[in-house]
């Protein structure tokens, strides 16, 4: 009786260091994944998706999910939705991988704050959510914050866009298949892997990776990029299930923030008035969108509460 009752209590609290250490590693990739300057941003991403579908291989067998892994792989409809999440992981990665190479984080932490917002536009658009005032102010906002950097720089910020809308993508489709999250990412790496293994091979052949050929730094790093990105989501999901989702909506700014952090304060990259700008809108966008979320959780468990016999 007594572990039985005091597992609630510590429920929230290891949910929340989970979740912190979920996002604290995302939010310290750009340093990792500087270290690995030399290997081409394919390179890298092909060796991330090869090791971590080694490493949820070994994952699921642990935990005796096999029979799980082969029930997700025989349905067809399952599948090709699981095809489009991993095109559109992949694609997120490689472009974070390029954008953290070229000095480029800066984007990435705009384009990682805009995804929330985007995940509430694409709600509405596919899954026919309603938007309430709120939401349509803190989206407009976000908006005009990347209008305005448009216009300023005379260019698109196109690492942030593809960032937020396939991540936005990524997470509505894994929204719609059902589908355990370690089985559904051994699954996309699976189907990713023997593509990443044939280029990494090729690039062997033609004497242009960068494995095993005299660098310590990357015969080391670029193995553990499969471990590393695999670790994180186990964390974030042991989160979830011990957190509310609007504890996990806040948390997951830690991310943004960290690449915010490095991009100015450690990688000295430009940081102008417009970037400023942009950035105070999308703040204002998503304190209204989590203010909202915040106010909505509390009138729902008040209502709860209140229809209790």
């Amino acid at each position: 009786m007594t572990g039985s009752s005091s597992r609630p209590n510590n429920s929230p609290r290891q949910g929340i260091i989970l979740g912190m250490l979920a996002f604290l590693m995302w939010g310290s990739f750009p340093v990792f994944f500087k270290a690995m300057v030399g290997a081409t941003p394919l390179e890298v991403v092909c060796h991330r998706i090869s090791w971590s579908a080694v490493f949820l291989l070994i994952l699921v067998c642990t935990r005796r999910e096999l029979g799980s892994l082969r029930r997700t792989l025989s349905d067809r409809l399952t599948i090709l939705t699981l095809f489009g999440s991993t095109v559109l992981i992949a694609l997120s990665w490689l472009v974070f991988v390029f954008a953290v190479q070229n000095g480029q984080v800066l984007q990435t932490s705009l384009g990682y704050f805009i995804t929330p917002l985007v995940s509430v536009l694409l709600g509405f658009v596919f899954l026919k959510e309603r938007l309430s005032r709120w939401q349509q102010v803190s989206v407009l906002l976000a908006l005009l914050g990347v209008l305005n950097l448009t216009f300023q720089q005379g260019r698109l910020p196109w690492i942030a866009l593809i960032l937020a809308v396939s991540f936005g993508v990524y997470g509505l489709l894994r929204k719609i298949v059902q589908v355990e999250a370690m089985v559904g990412l051994a699954v996309e790496t699976l189907l990713l892997a023997p593509m990443s293994v044939g280029y990494l091979i090729y690039l062997a052949t033609q004497e242009q990776g960068h494995f095993l050929v005299g660098s310590l730094r990357l015969d080391l790093l670029l193995p553990l990029s499969g471990i590393i990105g695999a670790i994180p989501l186990l964390c974030f999901v042991g989160a979830a299930r011990r957190l509310r989702l609007s504890t996990i909506g806040f948390l997951q700014y830690l991310t943004p923030s960290l690449h915010f952090i490095l991009a100015v304060g450690l990688y000295s990259e430009p940081f102008s008035s417009s970037h400023l700008i942009s950035f105070l809108l999308i703040w204002a966008g998503l304190g209204i969108y989590s203010g909202n979320a915040i106010w909505k959780t509390r009138a729902r468990e008040n209502n709860s509460v209140t229809l209790k016999p």
